[in-house]
């Protein structure tokens, strides 16, 4: 049985690291505030005092973390993985970071005989807990391979997409399409209300047809509810597309949506709503509009 360390308990590590724990894997942990640490020990796992640590204990490390730059550091910095690491370790990055920064740590990681998976997932806090995200998956096959029971701890389905930063990519690509479903769920929702059509019924009438759309599903009835509470969290969003944008200029692409959706999002962070969920863009929709979804 591979012995297997989660560094980063946040919102989504913490319910990965637990189904994790669940499949039965031996689990050693490690994050920068205690509770999340000491509840995961609570049931069963094993907790380290530093990121080295966990990377000299283990066969696989994972890191699910903010930023670039908080990979980077845990990866490579004072009392990080690279201080612990041991040829034939495995690091796998869940967060949603650069490409490059993906690239480039899994360059440095491979002088001490460490192959690097950068493996963002996709289902937000509900499929975190479920143990049924989308992962996508760079770096090389012989390590997807060995990593592969424990991606099926986590995610229902797991796609090797291609070398190093292939996986930051494919998160990239699905962000943008997130944010293009959330912003147009937020302006059909006030088209409706504010052409006094009731919402909740043309919500109904239209996600058995072609706008069907994991969005229209899942989010549409905490909206009625009054509930804008995160599943993934609106700044996260924004930051996502900012990596989008910023990969996007890189290769030279215009991208007008993902722009335009790109400056809704930073409304919405200006508008003080950025702890909120991403599906909570519609707030930005709804002052322009001038009234609300539950008027």
């Amino acid at each position: 049985m591979l012995k297997v360390g989660y560094i980063g308990l946040g919102l989504m590590g913490k319910s990965i690291a637990r189904n994790i724990l669940k499949a039965g894997f031996p689990l050693v942990v490690f994050n920068r505030s205690t509770p999340a640490v000491d509840e995961l020990v609570h049931e069963g796992a094993s907790a380290a005092h530093s990121a080295a640590e966990v990377a000299s204990l283990v066969d696989i490390v994972f890191t699910n973390l903010p930023d670039s730059p908080d990979v980077e550091k845990v990866a490579l910095g004072e009392r990080g993985i690279i201080e612990g690491a041991h040829p034939g370790l495995i690091f796998v990055d869940n967060s949603t970071i650069k490409p490059a920064s993906a690239r480039m740590i899994a360059e440095k990681l491979s002088a001490k005989g460490v192959l690097s998976l950068d493996a963002p997932v996709s289902g937000g806090d509900i499929g975190a807990k479920n143990g049924t995200l989308t992962v996508m998956v760079g770096g090389p096959a012989e390590a997807v391979e060995k990593a592969m029971p424990v991606f099926k701890a986590m995610g229902k389905t797991v796609t090797h997409v291609g070398d190093a930063g292939a996986g930051q990519v494919a998160k990239a690509a699905n962000q943008i399409m997130v944010a293009a479903q959330m912003a147009a769920m937020g302006e059909l929702l006030i088209f409706a209300r504010k052409a006094g059509v009731d919402p909740q019924k043309v919500v109904e009438a239209i996600k058995g047809g072609a706008a069907q759309c994991w969005t229209l599903d899942v989010k549409p009835p905490r909206l009625f509810a009054g509930n804008r509470a995160p599943g993934f969290k609106a700044h996260m969003q924004l930051k996502d597309m900012r990596i989008v944008m910023e990969t996007a200029h890189q290769y030279g692409l215009y991208l007008p949506s993902a722009a335009g959706n790109t400056r809704l999002y930073e409304e919405m962070i200006e508008l003080g709503m950025g702890e909120l969920d991403n599906s909570a863009v519609i707030g930005v929709i709804e002052k322009l509009a001038g009234i609300n979804l539950l008027d």
